[in-house]
């Protein structure tokens, strides 16, 4: 296994075809593991810590395809890899700076290791493919337990830091695009139900109320209207169980925003061609776009390329864009490449990135129509 300090891989596993990608933007699958005989992270000392951390990143050594992945310690990881971790769901928090980080070179499979538990490894694909992701996860987990023991009971399962991911160790997920629920504020509605039956659906980038994209003039919604679904336990029933359960789940808010898009079709085209238009001008003209502009940018394309207002752009370069447009991955290509800016934003770094993300949207844009 590579040990190296990049955290920008090619050929991410962002930027290729999913399917059901006009809603489902991407689906990630996580296990939670703690090896038997040690303490749970937050009361390791330095000594178990370094133990547990070489113990799991000898055993990846042992995988089929262990040249395929990455090792790294995130004390030698600097801030802008922190970013990019969290951009890219591996770290919660930018603020984690112990343990370490086992990740493939597509960034499809990723492991951090004391963190919130000992072995924390998630699966990642674009579109709806959670029996994909759960199955990667599974089969990288099978060949760890040849090597590691892990911590488990026979009356709770395999044992966590925090009692309701305990049991399977599994927690599910798919970031969902719902722009016409939220439209029409349905969303809210929507994840009360949800919530009812074991689910979270709450805003993947932003906060606050759950209706009105925010194109629309909504303060404290979710950005582009794009959501995450996530299980709340895996303490309750089987693997099986709770994967046919999510699927279930994922399917109910798809159903809910293809009808949502029908009446939107019907009632609102004007107003989402308002919308999406003026998010296309926004990006063509701008010489600066912040984060969170350019997340509704991408939303109100994305609206209208779906609709049918637009045409020129794929599901599968948007998605991509949620990543590209992140300021950590921007920072990174920033100090990675050769740029010549203006003469005004030569010594502003932020201005810079700014800079940046407005050409990479004028970029993609570039063979957009109207239709």
């Amino acid at each position: 296994m590579a040990k190296k300090n990049n955290s920008a891989v090619s050929d991410a596993w962002y930027t290729s075809a999913g399917i059901n990608q006009d809603v489902v933007v991407s689906s990630c699958s996580t296990l939670r593991r703690n090896l038997a005989n040690f303490p749970f992270p937050s009361r390791l000392h330095e000594s178990e810590a370094a133990r547990i951390q070489s113990i799991m990143f000898d055993a990846f050594n042992f995988l089929p395809d262990a040249g395929e992945y990455q090792a790294v310690s995130l004390e030698k990881l600097d801030d802008v890899g922190r970013k990019i971790m969290h951009e890219r769901s591996i770290l919660e928090s930018t603020q984690i700076l112990k343990g370490g980080i086992i990740m493939r070179n597509d960034g499809r499979l990723a492991c951090t290791v004391n963190t919130d538990d000992h072995v924390v490894m998630s699966s990642f694909k674009t579109g709806l493919a959670l029996d994909d992701t759960t199955r990667s996860v599974y089969d990288v987990d099978c060949e760890l337990q040849k090597h590691v023991q892990y911590a488990a009971s026979y009356d709770f399962g395999y044992l966590t830091n925090f009692v309701l991911n305990s049991g399977s160790g599994l927690t599910l997920s798919a970031v969902l695009h719902l722009p016409s629920c939220s439209l029409l504020q349905e969303v809210g509605n929507l994840a009360q139900k949800l919530s009812e039956e074991g689910f979270d659906l709450r805003a993947r980038y932003g906060s606050g109320g759950f209706d009105n994209v925010s194109g629309y003039g909504s303060r404290g919604s979710a950005l582009g209207a794009y959501y995450r679904l996530t299980t709340k336990s895996s303490a309750g029933g089987t693997e099986i169980e709770q994967l046919a359960s999510m699927r279930v789940a994922v399917q109910e808010v798809m159903k809910a925003e293809v009808n949502a898009r029908k009446k939107c079709r019907s009632s609102h085209v004007t107003e989402i061609a308002n919308y999406t238009y003026r998010s296309l001008a926004l990006a063509k003209s701008s010489f600066f776009i912040n984060l969170r502009e350019s997340v509704d940018i991408i939303s109100g394309v994305k609206f209208g390329a779906d609709l049918g207002i637009l045409n020129g752009i794929e599901s599968t370069e948007l998605h991509a864009l949620l990543y590209r447009v992140q300021e950590g991955h921007l920072e990174y290509v920033l100090n990675t490449g050769k740029f010549k800016f203006e003469k005004d934003i030569q010594d502003n770094k932020a201005k810079q990135i700014e800079r940046l993300r407005a050409l990479i949207l004028q970029e993609s844009f570039e063979g957009i129509e109207k239709l």
